[in-house]
């Protein structure tokens, strides 16, 4: 009986925790998503409006719609891309994998700056008067030095796109290379023995065993991408115009600037429910066998 009270007294700290910084702020957002809510006047919450807020952003708010676009199609882009980049990068470094030390050296940079880092550092990198990838056209090919790609909406994309893969490609390397390495290879021999080429022992063998990790690193990758911030804030801040704003900037750009807590709030529980459903796929798959 004392064993028993006593593993509940022992995780009852965390839960505290975990109650006053998750469980509370999300009740909380709830609560605030149905109210005015504004920061500019006295009395916050100001009052109580049911489903206006929400019927706003759905009905009347064109700006709220252009990001959800920007944010679904920045998520689709960067999980294919980094997915696949990833899953080539794990086979060269794989056990018996080609170009295996000199990869992996590489492989630390990227996995150990903050996407805020990131960011500002591609900002830099693709400046029209000093920057390094503005110096390499220039030499390499001229015409595309002249180009300023963050004041271009579709290639001020293109770049955010660029930072998202290259921050994102060593952790999800890494992850497949696991994958890879719980692969019996006696099953590989056998096949190669049989006279199986390469692309056939990736496409009968390697890839059905590899789909359950794949399918963790997608939905894992899909949630990151959905909720990205501080990369986009950091580089475009969500420009030129709104070409680069995804939802995460739009509720802090509503909330924050303008001062809408109330809006920002709802607009926030609608990113939520997306989250909510990766998060429990992701759950399903990483317990299903334990």
């Amino acid at each position: 009986m004392r064993d028993n009270k006593l593993k509940y007294i022992l995780v009852l700290p965390a839960i505290i925790v975990v109650f006053a910084t998750a469980v509370w702020p999300l009740i909380e957002s709830l609560r605030l998503s149905f109210t005015v809510g504004r920061l500019t006047k006295p009395n916050f919450p100001q009052g109580y409006l049911g489903w206006e807020n929400y019927t706003w952003a759905f009905m009347e708010e064109p700006a709220f719609w252009n990001s959800v676009e920007v944010t679904v199609l920045y998520t689709l882009i960067t999980v294919i891309l980094t997915t696949l980049i990833a899953l080539g990068l794990a086979m060269l470094l794989a056990p018996g994998g080609r170009l295996r030390g000199g990869v992996q050296t590489l492989l630390i940079l990227p996995f150990a700056m903050s996407p805020a880092l990131i960011g500002v550092s591609f900002r830099f990198m693709f400046n029209p008067e000093f920057g390094l990838f503005d110096a390499f056209f220039g030499v390499v090919i001229p015409p595309l030095a002249e180009i300023s790609w963050l004041s271009d909406p579709t290639l001020a994309f293109v770049v955010c796109v660029m930072a998202d893969v290259w921050g994102w490609i060593p952790f999800l390397t890494l992850v497949l290379i696991g994958g890879l390495a719980s692969i019996p290879q006696d099953t590989i021999e056998a096949a190669q023995v049989d006279g199986a080429s390469s692309w056939r022992v990736f496409k009968d063998i390697t890839l059905p065993q590899l789909v359950p990790v794949l399918a963790v690193v997608l939905i894992l990758k899909a949630i990151f991408s959905l909720k990205t911030f501080d990369q986009i804030y950091m580089l475009t801040n969500g420009g030129p115009g709104t070409a680069t704003q995804t939802l995460s900037h739009y509720i802090y750009f509503s909330g924050m600037k303008y001062g809408q807590i109330g809006y920002s709030a709802s607009v926030a529980w609608v990113m939520v429910i997306p989250m909510i459903l990766l998060t429990f796929l992701y759950a399903r798959y990483v317990f299903q066998k334990r």
